[in-house]
């Protein structure tokens, strides 16, 4: 039970435009000047609009030239023999870096904070860090929306404060992204493969994840979105090895002041899941933006 619910949360550890209206200052000029105002006004927003739309097209892209820093909050229901509610905190940093002209670095890092009641009897509470998973993408600069992808190493680093929080182990393994961006849609997947190498863990480690993502982008910052985390833990036979969870939500970009922010919420159904793995899981991200 203690390492099924630790490599749970490893596996987890895997979203108002202000306008000033212009006032006149001459009487006699009023009617053209609520005419010239209102199409300000109507241009500001159109062009606030397609920002916010671009903004969040980019943000569903996980190799985009642009600084991100999502908190993303999963609250997963009905972990263990008491039915428990595990929350698992993602800070996860993006920070992109010019490799000369043609290519680009990509750095994606996922810091999980777990708070992990009693599943049941005998078994511990935990709360605190977890393992730390840094992945490194290189991506071609400039290249076509209609085909984008990024390949680099993902490492796993033994971080955790707590037994029941980590593996205890040194894991590293090939990364992959490709997507695509057309009209409306953003449609893509990301997958990555861990084996531990080193470490005082009880067990090895062979990790499997993928998430395909979906997207459909709606006027102003608006979006629909379906992005479940698929993993597969091959030292495990039969059905526990796998989570396959079904769902998702919607979100927006939202500008507060002149800071963009990413808000998303999305629901998971795990429809294949281990035994005391959790029935179903809340996901809702708020991602500040610095483009440059």
């Amino acid at each position: 039970m203690k390492n099924i619910l630790g490599k749970l949360a490893l596996s987890l550890g895997l979203v108002a435009t202000l306008t000033v209206p212009a006032q006149a200052e001459d009487a006699s000029a009023t009617t053209d000047m609520q005419t010239n105002s209102s199409a300000a006004t109507d241009d500001s927003s159109a062009s606030s609009g397609n920002k916010a739309e671009d903004l969040a097209k980019e943000t569903q892209n996980p190799v985009a030239n642009l600084i991100s820093v999502p908190f993303q909050n999963n609250f997963n229901f009905n972990v263990g023999p008491d039915h428990v509610t595990q929350y698992i905190l993602n800070v996860q940093p993006v920070i992109p870096f010019h490799l000369g002209d043609n290519w680009n670095l990509i750095t994606r890092t996922i810091m999980p904070i777990i708070s992990q009641p009693s599943a049941g009897p005998g078994i511990p509470s935990a709360a605190g860090l977890g393992d730390i998973n840094p992945t490194f993408f290189f991506s071609p600069a400039g290249g076509s929306k209609k085909f984008i992808w990024g390949l680099g190493p993902t490492f796993t680093l033994p971080t955790a404060t707590e037994p029941l929080l980590g593996n205890q182990e040194w894991c590293a393994g090939p990364a992959a992204v490709a997507l695509t961006m057309q009209g409306p849609w953003v449609v893509g997947a990301l997958v990555n493969q861990q084996w531990s190498f080193a470490g005082w863990g009880n067990h090895n480690v062979s990790a499997f994840l993928t998430q395909p993502f979906v997207n459909y982008n709606l006027p102003h910052g608006w979006y629909l979105s379906s992005g479940p985390i698929i993993t597969a833990n091959w030292e495990v036979s039969g059905r526990d090895a796998w989570t396959v969870p079904v769902g998702g939500g919607a979100g927006k970009l939202q500008f507060i002041g002149k800071l963009p922010v990413n808000f998303s919420l999305q629901a998971f159904a795990n429809v294949v899941r281990p035994t005391d793995g959790p029935t179903w899981q809340l996901r809702f991200q708020i991602q500040f933006l610095f483009p440059k």
